[in-house]
């Protein structure tokens, strides 16, 4: 059994210690927000913040967040979640959608760590998230607005 926390509350999973953190939190807890895309950490759309760091929760066992704090999208509150979300759809970011919650939890950590990010930032900390769609320059565009936003108050 694992313990940990998740999106602010104590879990405990019955899962063996090596099962990915993805398929314990979609399959366990039904949270279907976090999306497997190719299983081998090179996608991203299984990013989650695993003691507020982008991880890949396809590859990571249960046995590497134990104890720790994970939030999923389905988690994510606060000011600055709340201007990402507006800023996505303000530059009209989505299409198929299916990146998306990976795209979010590494913008928002960005602009955690980052609150003025640079092209270069927005470049490297979104790197690994693939968008079949194509949608860059509108995640681009949407990262700056969101760091506007925060800025602005």
């Amino acid at each position: 059994m694992t313990t940990l926390t998740l999106n602010g509350k104590p879990v405990q999973f019955q899962a063996e210690a090596d099962t990915p953190l993805l398929w314990a939190i979609r399959g366990e807890l039904g949270l279907n927000g976090t999306k497997f895309g190719c299983g081998m950490a090179l996608c991203g759309a299984c990013t989650v913040h695993v003691d507020g760091a982008p991880t890949r929760a396809c590859v990571t066992p249960l046995s590497a967040v134990a104890g720790k704090a994970v939030t999923t999208i389905e988690g994510l509150s606060g000011p600055v979640p709340q201007a990402v979300q507006r800023a996505w759809d303000e530059a009209d970011v989505v299409q198929c959608g299916y990146c998306q919650s990976g795209q979010v939890m590494a913008a928002c950590a960005l602009l955690r760590d980052k609150p003025a990010p640079t092209d270069a930032d927005i470049d490297a900390a979104m790197a690994g998230n693939l968008c079949r769609c194509g949608t860059y320059q509108r995640i681009r565009v949407a990262v700056k607005a969101a760091a506007k936003a925060l800025a602005n108050g």
